[in-house]
C-alpha cells in the first residue's frame, strides 16, 4: 500500500514538471534605461519560524530568573513561573483572611522539613511518609501481633480457673461508682478503637469487601462517633484515675509478681493486693501516661483548646503523636481486656457485679484477702440494698 502510495506521488510530480517545461517563456523585459525591480509575492497563511531563532530571547535578560510574575508576563504572556517557584518555596502571600483565623491561608505549600522516619521534605509531604510508611504499617503490625499472642495463649493454656469450690461467701470488689465509671470509660474507649481502625486500616481490609460507598458512609458516621466520644473518654479517664489511684501506688512484692510473670504460666498466681503489679503497669503506662498524651493530642485535632495556634505543622506532628499513642495504648488494654473476660474466671463477672467469691479472691488477689479477713478492708464497701422482705415490713 505504501509502494503504491509512493508512485501515485512520483508520477504526479513528473506530470507537473512537464507542464512547466512546456508552458511559454515570459516575454522579455522592454529595453529602457532603468532596471526594474521585482518585488516578492506575498505569501498567506501564518508563517512559521524557528523558535531558536527568535531574537532578541527572554531569556537573555540578566536578571531574568529575579523578575516577578508581573515582569515575567510583560516577556512571556502566560508564564507563570516566578509566582510557582515562590509557592514551591513555602512564601506566603496575600489573603484577605485574619491571621488569627487563618494564620496560612496566603501559603498553598509548607517549607521544607524532616520528620522522623521522613526525608527531607515539605511538610505535607513528610507527615505523608510518616503515616503511610511507618504509623500505618508498624503500628497495624504491632495490633496484629499482641492479638496473635493473645490468641495462641488461649487456645494453648485456656482460661484461667480457680482451684478451689467456691464458699457462697461474697466480697465486694468494686463498688457501683467505681463500676460506672469504669464501664463509661470502657465504652467510650470501645468507640474510639473501633473507629480509629476502621479509618486507619478499613481501606485495606474493608473497602474491597464493602464497596467504596458503604464503607465512606461507614468511615463518615464512625469519625463523628470518634470525635463525640472523645471529650467523654477524657473525662472518665480523669474519673477512673482518681478512683483508683489510691490501690495502684506499688506495694512490696510488686516487683516479685513482675519477675515470676504473676504465675501466668505456672499453676498458682503470685500472691497480690487489690491490683496486681501487671494492672498497676496497665494504670500508670496505660490510664496515666498514655492517657496524657492521647487526650492532649486528641484535643488538638478537635481544635477544643484555646489559645493555640492550629496551623497545618501543629496538626500534623498532633495527629503522629496521637497515633503512636493509641497503638499503644489499645495493644496494652488489649490484654486487659483478655484477662478482664475470657482469660480469667471470674473476672468479668467482679465488674459487672462488684462481687467475687473469697475462693477466687484468695487464688488472684492474696494480699487483699488476708486483709479483708483481718478487717482492714471491709468486705461490703458500699450500703447493701435493702431485701425485697425489708421493704415489705418497712
Amino acid at each position: 500500500m505504501e509502494r503504491a502510495r509512493l508512485a501515485i506521488f512520483v508520477i504526479a510530480l513528473g506530470w507537473a514538471g512537464l507542464a512547466g517545461a512546456q508552458a511559454p517563456a515570459a516575454p522579455p523585459a522592454q529595453a529602457s534605461g532603468a532596471l526594474t525591480s521585482v518585488a516578492p509575492a506575498a505569501t498567506g497563511g501564518i508563517q512559521g519560524q524557528n523558535i531558536f531563532e527568535v531574537k532578541p530571547e527572554a531569556s537573555a535578560d540578566p536578571n531574568y530568573a529575579q523578575q516577578t510574575n508581573g515582569e515575567r508576563a510583560k516577556v512571556q504572556p502566560g508564564n507563570n513561573a516566578p509566582m510557582w517557584r515562590q509557592v514551591g518555596q513555602g512564601v506566603t502571600g496575600y489573603s484577605s483572611l485574619p491571621k488569627s483565623q487563618a494564620p496560612e491561608a496566603g501559603n498553598l505549600i509548607q517549607p521544607f522539613v524532616q520528620y522522623p522516619g521522613s526525608r527531607l521534605t515539605n511538610a505535607g509531604e513528610a507527615w505523608r511518609q510518616v503515616r503511610n510508611n511507618w504509623l500505618i504499617p508498624y503500628g497495624g503490625a504491632l495490633l496484629l501481633i499482641v492479638a496473635g499472642a493473645i490468641a495462641l495463649f488461649y487456645f494453648g493454656k485456656g482460661s484461667i480457673k480457680m482451684h478451689g469450690a467456691e464458699t457462697g461467701r461474697k466480697i465486694e470488689r468494686f463498688t457501683p461508682f467505681e463500676r460506672s465509671a469504669h464501664w463509661s470509660n470502657a465504652i467510650a474507649f470501645c468507640i474510639l478503637a473501633i473507629s480509629g481502625i476502621v479509618m486507619a486500616f478499613g481501606k485495606f481490609f474493608m473497602l474491597p469487601v464493602m464497596g467504596a460507598t458503604l464503607f465512606g458512609w461507614l468511615a463518615y458516621v464512625l469519625k463523628n462517633m470518634h470525635n463525640f466520644a472523645g471529650p467523654l473518654f477524657a473525662v472518665s479517664l480523669v474519673i477512673v484515675f482518681f478512683t483508683f489511684l489510691r490501690d495502684n501506688w506499688p506495694h512490696k512484692g510488686d516487683l516479685n509478681w513482675l519477675l515470676k510473670g504473676g504465675g501466668l504460666l505456672s499453676e498458682h498466681e503470685v500472691p497480690s493486693h487489690r491490683f496486681n503489679a501487671g494492672e498497676k503497669v496497665v494504670f500508670w503506662g496505660g490510664v496515666f501516661f498514655l492517657g496524657i498524651v492521647v487526650v492532649a493530642s486528641g484535643f488538638v485535632l478537635d481544635k477544643l483548646l484555646p489559645g493555640l495556634v492550629y496551623e497545618r505543622a501543629t496538626m500534623q506532628v498532633a495527629h503522629m503523636v496521637h497515633a503512636v499513642a493509641t497503638v499503644l495504648m489499645m495493644a496494652m488494654f488489649l490484654g486487659h481486656i483478655y484477662l478482664g473476660t475470657v482469660g480469667m474466671q471470674g473476672a468479668y463477672k467482679a465488674m459487672r457485679t462488684g462481687y467475687v467469691d473469697e475462693t477466687w479472691a484468695k487464688e488472684h488477689h492474696e494480699y487483699w484477702y488476708d486483709d479483708v479477713k483481718a478487717g482492714h478492708i471491709p468486705a461490703q464497701r458500699s450500703s447493701k440494698p435493702a431485701s425485697p422482705s425489708q421493704t415489705v415490713q418497712a
